[in-house]
């Protein structure tokens, strides 16, 4: 039989990396064993039906290159088969109607000196449905849901433990349990692979797939949470959590997808870094870890820079325009002062130096800005404590009053008035011409200017000496 795994977000805006990792940890077991991924959006939720929120969701998807064999299908779209579902659960005394709202039932538990939850109040009262009646699931009183999970071994789950939950809201639509299990088993899916924090509603559905008699169940996988470097799981409040802004900032695709598959697995060989196709190839869902994952920048911005010096400097250049130009990426140069020919010049010194794209343009901006702003660190450590800066700089303004206007008579020219003066002469002439003492080779790029901007700039640095 076909593996049949589903992918099945809820439209929140974005695309959360933990989504994403899902997703991919989806298409990776489908395409390790042959099998067919569905995406399946679930619009339960009647405000997060929206174009802009799918668009969240498919797009990113498309450009990580994570492709689907069916679908998008919307839960939305299949309500009708949701409601049947609830009622035929009614009729058997699976389910009943309840009138309480959540601060009635934990009143209700304060009185009894319950803690604070739904304690099955309106069971047994035979209530009919009504405008501000919701549906709950009758959970056995006994027994326990056992199920094996393919990364986390064998899982048990105390019925007693578990309150009747909602099946159907006050306003007649299902909740997602219920259109996980019917829709589960009308799409033939037969594994589920989704993050540690949908673990505890899988007994639910579980029971819902007992109760409805849907045949054969899912093999279910619950992935590791995704956690910061304090170890706390990831917050789009208090962390870079949305895929699409890594995108923005020049991670490139390749690089994102290599990332999130070594987020709670990794290769047998330890190699961590290679072609998709070969990870396709590793990859098995037994050896996923069990513990939470560090969603580390640090090794994604190693990954992609791996990736982007791996690049032909023609397409690192193309790649480049939204972030040179100031698409994509704030840069301190008037756009209308950049001059492609001379980024090109010198992009192939900038590619080996980038964690992502966006980081190019503190390499270049001095090459497209009128003045320079000092590094204060560079500054204090090159000019204020370095050795007869103040005749440096007199001399090298001299020397290039009428030196030839070339890369090799520039660089002679500096190292012949440090040698003059028994002085670093190097790395001042690199500050005040481009603002910091470290960056790319510089005299090639500096025989782009004109003459007068790099005497200009000389001058300037001289005179706040």
């Amino acid at each position: 039989m076909t593996a049949r795994v589903r992918f099945a977000p809820a439209p929140t805006g974005f695309l959360h990396v933990g989504s994403a990792r899902s997703a991919l940890f989806n298409w990776l077991y489908a395409q390790s064993v042959g099998g067919e991924l569905i995406l399946r959006i679930e619009d339960t939720d009647a405000a997060l039906r929206k174009p802009e929120f799918i668009d969240a969701i498919v797009k990113p998807l498309q450009t990580l290159g994570i492709t689907w064999d069916e679908g998008p299908y919307y839960q939305s779209q299949r309500q009708q088969f949701h409601v049947d579902a609830v009622n035929q659960l009614v009729e058997k005394g699976h389910a009943y109607f309840c009138n309480l709202t959540r601060d009635d039932a934990d009143a209700l538990a304060a009185e009894a000196g319950l803690p604070s939850g739904y304690h099955g109040w309106s069971r047994d009262k035979g209530l009919p449905d009504g405008p501000d009646s919701v549906v709950r699931f009758r959970t056995p009183d006994e027994g326990e849901v056992v199920f094996n999970d393919i990364i986390r071994g064998e899982m048990r789950f105390t019925c007693a433990e578990l309150e009747d939950f909602v099946i159907r809201r006050s306003d007649g639509t299902p909740t997602f349990l219920v259109a996980n299990a019917v829709d589960d088993a009308d799409m033939s899916i037969s594994h589920v692979i989704r993050g540690e924090d949908l673990l505890n509603t899988t007994p639910k559905v579980l029971l819902l797939w007992d109760a409805l008699d849907l045949g054969d169940k899912p093999i279910y996988a619950h992935l590791p949470l995704l956690v910061n470097e304090q170890r706390k799981k990831l917050s789009k409040r208090r962390d870079d959590v949305s895929l699409i802004e890594f995108l923005t900032r020049g991670y490139l695709p390749a690089a994102l997808v290599n990332h999130l598959a070594l987020l709670g697995w990794g290769p047998p060989d330890d190699i961590e870094i290679r072609p998709i196709e070969e990870i396709v190839e590793l990859f098995k869902l037994e050896n996923v870890n069990k513990g939470s994952a560090f969603f580390d920048i640090a090794k994604l911005d190693h990954i992609n820079g791996e990736y982007i010096r791996a690049l032909p400097v023609e397409e690192f250049i193309a790649l480049a325009e939204p972030h040179v130009y100031g698409v994509d990426t704030e840069v301190t140069y008037e756009v209308a002062n950049y001059r492609p020919m001379v980024f090109e010049a010198v992009a192939e010194h900038v590619q080996q130096r980038v964690a992502k794209l966006s980081d190019i343009p503190q390499f270049i901006e001095w090459l497209f800005v009128d003045q320079v702003d000092y590094d204060e660190r560079s500054w204090t450590k090159a000019m204020k404590k370095g050795k007869q800066v103040p005749e440096i700089l007199d001399g090298i303004i001299e020397a290039f009053t009428d030196v030839e206007w070339n890369a090799e008579a520039l660089n002679a020219a500096v190292g012949a008035v440090g040698d003059a003066l028994g002085a670093r002469s190097q790395v001042p002439a690199r500050v005040a011409i481009t603002g910091r003492n470290s960056g790319i080779p510089m005299w090639d790029a500096v025989a782009m200017l004109d003459r007068d901007v790099v005497l200009g700039r000389l001058r300037a640095a001289r005179d706040l000496l």
